[in-house]
């Protein structure tokens, strides 16, 4: 473990040949529930609001200044990914039981509950979520703790100003939960009582008024559970707002992370904004040749957007969440999947997501015989020799077009910011994979920030986008995301390979264009996975990119998975940094920011002798 001031210095150093190399900024990308625990304090999932999490937001300082979380959404108790959460509603696993059993907190939680939470952890300090266990164990132990809040009266006004003020959700999710109880599940499509699926959503007064009746029936019956719902959603944005707060004080911007999807509470809550019949997924492509059927809800363009252009209820709904997700998160919002809010694919709730099954771009179908009434191409700017989930298919677009496309980005996304005093700096946008010419064309227009994910270049395209010499200023540029293997694993997959010998004769033409001895670094990369996996963390910074993230696994150099795509249970979406990270060997940044520089160029790095020797 490094010393303070051998720290200190290092941090010094960092810091100083990122902005050399002209970066604006440099996060580290680690989900809520990855964060560390203390020894004897973890109850089974991580969380930034405990001890643990500041202390990472603490040391993070040194090298970063900013750290990207995943989605913060309330997960099922049977699906630990954070990316099928809820849009509104915080996950109370986030919940830092500890302070509860403070004085802050009245003590409303005894420290025999916390500490026999600890103690039946069964992933007790192993550096993995317990999600099973902790999502019933958190529940029980804040009721007791909701229980206690009830007898005193030091949060009283707070609480009711958190509950008017949040109530246009609050009160939807609320219900919900109480409608999960009364029929024995949260997953709302196999509840038996009708009336119950659709009470937000009455079609006439006749059931305008049997709904309402059935609302005030379940609200008297359940109105302690009601309660109890909202008290932990409280409790969370007391707690995460002193998060945000102490990570400022450290220099560290907390970027949120919104999910394409809408959970099965959000799905119950607005069903009447959603298209009916058909679903939001991704079309066949090299990694799934069926496609893939996420059988998230698609909002209906006719409910973002009135006649006259202006935000409709879905409209107004979905910027309501912006600015709430901008003034909670002044370090700016990742947008997953910005495909889905500019040229989303669809396909018929009941089928696959393949085009013979009726599917396709739910703006960029005007031959479609349901879906071209929402559609912005015409017939003519169609090149009918692709197939309707291609990326190209859109040949031909105009300024208006464009701008159509565009309308929930300017008119939603972009104003939500604004509105929070901030620019399109803080809108970060996952435009990995599919990337159609409508959604380049908005990208370009409203020059947002888009991603280059190094491990996914094409080493045969002289041209491909993830190319350190193609990458462009404007980006945010990672070696790999929560959706990636390790870059040490992917070093190892190259080796010896005629691929990897691709990726390093590209590597070299980018980095080590000034060099003679060529031919042997191209060998070297080609055969020793440690000096590979080196060069492909120095191409991040050597990039003209603006922006760095790491994931945590590649930053503490962790060889396992966080996520396997397609894959379910405890063991997915579990891998945590563990209470020692402090102790764990970095990556040598010195070393890697050191090379950044010396691949610029023999002109640039002579202008930076002083600092190339100080880097070791």
């Amino acid at each position: 473990m490094m010393g303070g001031t051998m720290l200190n210095t290092e941090s010094k150093l960092v810091k100083e040949a990122l902005k050399v190399l002209g970066k604006d900024n440099f996060a580290l990308i680690v989900h809520g529930g990855s964060f560390p625990s203390k020894n004897g304090e973890d109850t089974g999932f991580g969380s930034y609001n405990t001890d643990a999490g500041h202390a990472l937001i603490e040391y993070a300082e040194n090298y970063f200044n900013a750290i990207q979380l995943g989605p913060n959404g309330k997960t099922k108790s049977t699906d630990a990914s954070p990316y099928c959460g809820t849009i509104f509603s915080g996950n109370p696993l986030f919940i830092d039981l500890k302070q509860l059993t403070t004085k802050d907190w009245e003590c409303i939680l005894p420290i025999s509950v916390y500490e026999d939470v600890v103690k039946n952890n069964p992933n007790a300090d192993k550096g993995r979520t317990s999600y099973s266990y902790i999502s019933k164990a958190q529940n029980d132990a804040l009721k007791v703790a909701w229980g206690n809040f009830k007898k005193t009266s030091k949060f009283s006004k707070t609480f009711d100003e958190f509950k008017k003020e949040n109530d246009f959700w609050l009160s939807k999710d609320a219900l919900y939960e109480a409608l999960s109880i009364e029929n024995g599940s949260d997953y709302w499509y196999g509840w038996k009582n009708k009336d119950d699926k659709n009470l937000l959503n009455p079609t006439n007064v006749e059931e305008e008024k049997r709904y309402q009746a059935r609302i005030s029936e379940i609200e008297k019956k359940y109105s302690d559970e009601i309660e109890f719902y909202k008290f932990c959603q409280f409790v969370l944005e007391e707690q995460s707002l002193k998060t945000k707060e102490f990570a400022l004080k450290h220099n560290i911007k907390m970027i949120a992370d919104r999910q394409v999807a809408f959970s099965d509470r959000d799905a119950w809550a607005y069903q009447s904004l959603f298209l009916d019949g058909y679903s939001l997924g991704c079309p066949p492509d090299y990694f799934s040749k069926d496609g893939q059927a996420w059988g998230f809800p698609a909002m209906n363009p006719e409910k973002l957007f009135d006649r006259e252009g202006n935000l409709g209820e879905g409209g107004e709904l979905m910027k309501r969440l912006y600015k709430k997700m901008f003034t909670e998160n002044p370090g700016g919002v990742r947008i997953d999947h910005i495909v889905g809010l500019i040229d989303p694919w669809v396909y018929q709730s009941d089928k696959t997501p393949k085009c013979e099954d009726g599917a396709g771009r739910l703006f960029s179908s005007p031959e479609h015989p349901f879906l071209s009434r929402f559609a912005v191409a015409g017939l003519n700017d169609l090149d009918y020799t692709l197939e309707a989930d291609k990326e190209k298919r859109v040949k031909t677009l105009n300024d208006e077009q464009i701008r159509l496309y565009g309308r929930f980005i300017e008119k939603i996304v972009i104003a939500a910011a604004k509105e929070c005093g901030l620019d399109k700096n803080a809108i970060v946008c996952e435009d990995l994979g599919t990337l159609t010419n409508p959604v380049e064309a908005v990208m370009k227009k409203y020059q947002l920030q888009g991603m280059r994910l190094t491990q996914f270049v094409v080493p045969e395209k002289p041209m491909h986008p993830y190319r350190c010499k193609n990458i462009e200023e404007n980006v945010w540029n990672m070696v790999g995301t929560h959706d990636n293997l390790p870059v040490s694993f992917w070093a190892k997959s190259m080796i010896n390979t005629h691929e990897g010998y691709l990726h390093a004769k590209n590597l070299v033409e980018d980095l080590f264009a000034e060099v003679e001895n060529k031919d042997d670094i191209i060998v070297r990369l080609t055969q020793d996975a440690d000096y590979l996996k080196f060069i492909k963390l120095v191409e991040i910074f050597a990039s003209k990119a603006r922006n760095v993230q790491i994931f945590f696994t590649d930053f503490f150099q962790i060889e396992d998975v966080y996520n396997r795509p397609g894959t379910s249970g405890d063991a997915n979406w579990s891998l945590r940094l563990p209470n020692n990270f402090k102790e764990l060997e970095t990556i040598n940044l010195p070393k890697i920011l050191k090379a950044a520089i010396i691949a610029r160029g023999k002109e640039f790095s002579d202008k930076h002798k002083d600092l190339l020797a100080k880097l070791g």
